[in-house]
């Protein structure tokens, strides 16, 4: 009998046999389409308006039969089992995700996997059957990779008994998924973040490098800022894909799944937070591949600050939608070799100007429990900080106290980074670190995404930058130079409500 993991209808080596239904929507009792309000881990919130692929559901055409993968001879033989079971039930499941996207073949993975992974909820018991299977078979990533942060980090973001006690219960699997994830290849016990292809990190592909990454935010940079190709893959599939080192070919990996089917005209008077203006795209395109034009005017092409604001603009984007690439006229790689050629044949048309953007920045909701209550901390970094920017807001911080001769913030603050680029700011800038430690400001590594879908954040309430943060959690949003006041003063503005 041949082994296989994901679906019923097991097929012979012909290749032929039954059909398979289609991914459910509910796994031992949980809905999989809840946002991480209350502590589930699960999809986006907008689940329901796209595929998660990279492309719109009305893009998709259905059949009656699915295409069938057209594998090579060493893949046909590992999917016939001469590779071993546990690598046959990964190729067997690698080709059925393959199929029901329309994939054609599989193609060899290049630079380094980077995964997510949920760290607790009943969820991620199936896949921790799954690691824990294939670390018993020996078998390892075909390179060395990164992982998204922990949900906790107890030095820099410090939790009393009672609150480390109940984020350990919904957090319950922590310390088994790090070893899997050692067994399975992570680099160093060190490398947890959302941001791996910062320097700091050292996981940066290259362009054109297929790859099989889960984190949206990483997706969205990696396709879009460096020019590599990745789909938006679910949990579990990144990591099988990472064992057998090859990955479907459909969507964002194939030439005409990365043309654009929107053409955005960013006709706003000044440079706007990459934040609000990326949910503003995000919200209008959903899943569609962006073509965005205007933005060259404030960017410039390979600067490091542009660098850092597409960083943000894309997170927003991802979280806001579905998206999985964006192209910048001037900017990205692939709109500056091809320019409007990448827009697609009966591509819409959207104008942002500073009315949109108003109107969008208005509507975001106040989900704090307590709604006119007052903010307990400040969390910068979602996804995760480079070295510039948390110099940004270290010297932004320490102004706004000079400027009132405070000696402390007025409000527990969190900038949000890698323990690499943590170590490489105090190293770059050991004035500046010593400074802001002495004024009470911690650099954490954890999620600060993970922490806030806890039942903590009820009680601490907690104000962002991060649309991200504030679409997926309860946090509320606020702009920089608010943020600024409130770290300095631990209140808000006169008439922010």
């Amino acid at each position: 009998m041949m082994a296989h993991w994901a679906t019923r209808g097991v097929r012979g080596s012909s290749r032929g046999g039954e059909s398979r239904p289609g991914l459910g929507r509910r796994a031992g009792g949980i809905d999989l389409r809840r946002n991480q309000l209350g502590g589930q881990i699960g999809t986006d919130p907008i689940f329901s308006a796209t595929s998660h692929t990279g492309r719109a559901r009305s893009s998709v055409t259905r059949s009656a039969g699915r295409q069938r993968l057209t594998l090579s001879t060493d893949e046909q033989e590992i999917f016939d089992g001469l590779g071993g079971e546990a690598l046959q039930k990964t190729i067997r499941a690698v080709v059925d995700y393959g199929e029901i996207f329309g994939a054609s073949r599989l193609v060899p993975l290049g630079g380094a996997p980077h995964h997510a992974i949920s760290w607790g909820s009943r969820g991620i018991e199936p896949l921790l059957r799954i690691y824990r299977e294939l670390a018993e078979s020996g078998l390892r990533a075909y390179a060395p990779f990164t992982s998204n942060p922990k949900p906790m980090d107890p030095i820099d973001l410090p939790l009393v008994l009672d609150q480390h006690l109940a984020l350990a219960k919904i957090f319950n699997f922590t310390d088994e998924l790090e070893r899997l994830n050692l067994e399975l290849g992570l680099r160093s016990p060190g490398d947890w973040s959302c941001a791996c292809y910062e320097p700091e990190m050292g996981n940066t592909p290259e362009f054109g490098d297929y790859l099989a990454w889960s984190e949206s935010s990483a997706i969205t940079f990696a396709n879009s800022v460096l020019g590599a190709r990745t789909n938006r893959n679910p949990i579990g599939i990144d990591m099988l894909c990472s064992i057998l080192g090859k990955a479907p070919y459909f969507g964002l990996m194939t030439d005409r799944g990365r043309l654009a089917d929107w053409l955005i005209e960013v006709e706003t008077s000044r440079r706007c937070s990459p934040q609000v203006l990326g949910s503003t795209i995000g919200l209008r395109v959903l899943e569609g591949v962006p073509f965005i034009v205007g933005l060259d005017r404030y960017l410039s092409r390979g600067a490091a600050h542009t660098a850092d604001y597409l960083k943000d603009l894309g997170a927003a984007i991802a979280g806001n939608g579905g998206v999985g690439l964006i192209h910048i006229e001037g900017i990205t790689p692939e709109a500056v070799r091809w320019g409007r050629d990448l827009l697609a044949a009966g591509f819409e048309t959207a104008v942002i100007d500073d009315d949109e953007i108003e109107r969008v920045r208005a509507g975001y909701p106040n989900l704090w429990k307590h709604r006119h209550g007052k903010p307990k901390r400040v969390f910068l970094g979602c996804p995760h900080l480079t070295v510039g920017q948390i110099v940004d807001w270290g010297r932004r911080i320490v102004d706004a106290l000079e400027a009132i001769q405070a000696s402390t913030i007025g409000i527990p603050t969190h900038l949000f980074a890698s323990s690499h680029v943590r170590k490489a700011f105090e190293h770059q800038h050991p004035e500046l670190a010593g400074r802001l430690q002495e004024l009470g400001v911690t650099i954490p590594s954890n999620c600060p995404m993970m922490w806030c879908s806890t039942p903590l954040e009820d009680a601490e309430l907690v104000a962002t930058n991060s649309n991200k943060t504030r679409v997926y959690t309860t946090a509320r949003f606020f702009d920089d130079d608010v943020l600024a006041e409130l770290v300095a003063t631990g209140e808000l503005p006169e008439g922010v409500q």
